[in-house]
Order: C-alpha cells, then structure tokens, then sequence
C-alpha cells in the first residue's frame, strides 16, 4: 500500500498543479500530502516492528 499512497499523492499533486488550486496553496497542499504518505511509512515500521517483536517472543519460548 505504500507505494500505491505515493503515486496517489503525486497524481494528486499533478492534478492540483493543473489549476485546481490557486499557486500559493499548492506548498502547503504538497506538505499535507507529503504528511499523508507518512503516516503510511509510520504504519509500516510499526509493523515490522511488531512482527520482529513477535518473532522474538517466538524463539524465546524454544
């Protein structure tokens, strides 16, 4: 889902870039955008994260 998020912010980008948008609004709709996608970068790590906090618990109990 990651990469699917950052094209999407991109093409919204290009979508905005085309006179949805008056020009000084689109710097800080390129940051919320930017923050959207993080979040999915967020939620990944928490999940690798998780799985290798699982993972450890696994082997532990061997």
């Amino acid at each position: 889902t990651l990469p699917v998020e950052l094209n999407a912010s991109n093409r919204a980008m290009v979508q905005l870039e085309q006179g949805l948008v008056p020009n000084e609004s689109l710097k800080p709709a390129r940051e919320v955008l930017d923050a959207a996608a993080l979040t999915y970068v967020a939620a990944t790590l928490v999940a690798v994260g998780q799985f290798f906090r699982l993972l450890s618990m696994t082997n532990r109990r061997r």
